[in-house]
């Protein structure tokens, strides 16, 4: 399975928005169940889409600013992001 890519405030910039491809952004925390039996899932899709997706996480706790920035109300939530765009939501 792969692994998904931390990201944290100083690198989403490159890691997300500067990116060609599609990036999917897993916004979750250490503490979360429901983002502990997220995580399997979305490291199959990365393993599945390797090369047409990017797929990342990125721990709200610690990034409070993107998290207020993309108005992450809960975890975990999902954001797929396009050119540089959030494009959905869930």
């Amino acid at each position: 399975m792969a692994k998904l890519i931390e990201i944290n405030e100083e690198t989403f910039q490159t890691e997300v928005i500067q990116v060609d491809i599609p990036v999917l952004v897993d916004f979750g925390a250490v503490w979360c169940g429901p983002c502990k039996m997220l995580d399997p899932v979305i490291e199959d899709l990365a393993d599945d889409w390797a090369g047409k997706f990017k797929f990342t996480h990125i721990d709200v706790d610690h990034n409070p600013n993107i998290t207020m920035q993309f108005n992450i109300m809960g975890v975990p939530t999902l954001i797929l992001f396009k050119g540089g765009e959030p494009i959905a939501r869930m």
